[in-house]
C-alpha cells in the first residue's frame, strides 16, 4: 500500500496532480486509511502506468478514461504503442546526429559552412531520407568516409560547372550523340559512380528525387529539359 505522498515521490507524479486523477475517477485509490486517507495498490500503480503511457502518446484525459475502458488498453498493448513510439523518436534523434556528425567533420576538415549551406544540407539530407533507405543512406555515409570531404567538397563544386556545360550545349541545339555532348555525359557518369559506388538502385532514387523535388533540381541549377537531354545522351 502507498500514500499518496509516497507514490508521488516514488514516480515523480506530483501530489495534486494524483488528487485530479481521484477527483475525475481516473485513477481513484481502491483503499483508504480509517481516518481517510487514500491508499494506492498494486493494481493502482498498473493503471497509474498507463496513465502515464496514453499520456506521453499524446491522448487527453477523456481519452485515456475511454481508452482504459476498453479491452485493448491490456498493459502489454499499450507498452507495446509505447515502444514503437519511442524507437520512432529514437531513430529521428539518430538521423539528427548523423546530419550533425557529417557537419562537423566538414568544419574539423576546415571547410566554411554558411548558415544558408547549413540548413540546405538540413533540407537535402531529409529529401535524401524520403527516398532511400537505410541501408542505401549508409552505403552514401561510407562513400563520403573513403573519398574525404575535400574530394566531396571538388565534386560539389564539379557538379554547377558540368550542368552549365550540359545547359549550354542544349541551347546550342547540339545533338546528343556528338563527341562533345558524349564527352559530358561521361563526366556525368564518373561523377554519379563516384557518388553512389555504381549502385544502380541509389542512383534511380536520387533520379525519382530529383524528378519529384522541384527544390533539389533548382539548388544544382538544372531543370526537367536539361535532366532530359543528358538523359538521352547516357542512353548512347
Amino acid at each position: 500500500m502507498w500514500k499518496v505522498g509516497q507514490l508521488a515521490k516514488r514516480t515523480g507524479i506530483s501530489v495534486r496532480t494524483l488528487h485530479h486523477y481521484d477527483q475525475i475517477g481516473l485513477l481513484t485509490p481502491s483503499h483508504r486509511t480509517a481516518s481517510g486517507h487514500r491508499l494506492y495498490d498494486r493494481d493502482d500503480v498498473v493503471r497509474l502506468q498507463q496513465i502515464v503511457m496514453l499520456r506521453q502518446l499524446g491522448f487527453a484525459l477523456e481519452e485515456i478514461a475511454a481508452a482504459l475502458r476498453r479491452a485493448d488498453a491490456a498493459l502489454p498493448q499499450l507498452i507495446d504503442r509505447h515502444l514503437g513510439r519511442l524507437r520512432e523518436q529514437i531513430e529521428r534523434e539518430r538521423r539528427l546526429c548523423a546530419r550533425l556528425e557529417r557537419m562537423s567533420e566538414w568544419l574539423r576538415a576546415g571547410r566554411e559552412v554558411s548558415m544558408d549551406e547549413f540548413l540546405n544540407t538540413i533540407e537535402e539530407m531529409t529529401m535524401f531520407e524520403k527516398y532511400m533507405t537505410e541501408e542505401q543512406l549508409e552505403t552514401l555515409r561510407k562513400r563520403g568516409e573513403a573519398v574525404g570531404p575535400e574530394r566531396m567538397q571538388q565534386v560539389q563544386e564539379e557538379w554547377p560547372r558540368l550542368i552549365a556545360d550540359v545547359r549550354a550545349e542544349m541551347e546550342r541545339g547540339t545533338d546528343v550523340h556528338s563527341p562533345r555532348v558524349q564527352e559530358l555525359a561521361g563526366r556525368w557518369r564518373s561523377l554519379v559512380n563516384e557518388f553512389s559506388g555504381g549502385d544502380a538502385a541509389i542512383e534511380t532514387a536520387v533520379a525519382t528525387m530529383y524528378q519529384n523535388e522541384p527544390g533539389a533540381a533548382q539548388r544544382f541549377g538544372f531543370d526537367p529539359k536539361v535532366w532530359q537531354y543528358i538523359s538521352a545522351a547516357l542512353k548512347k
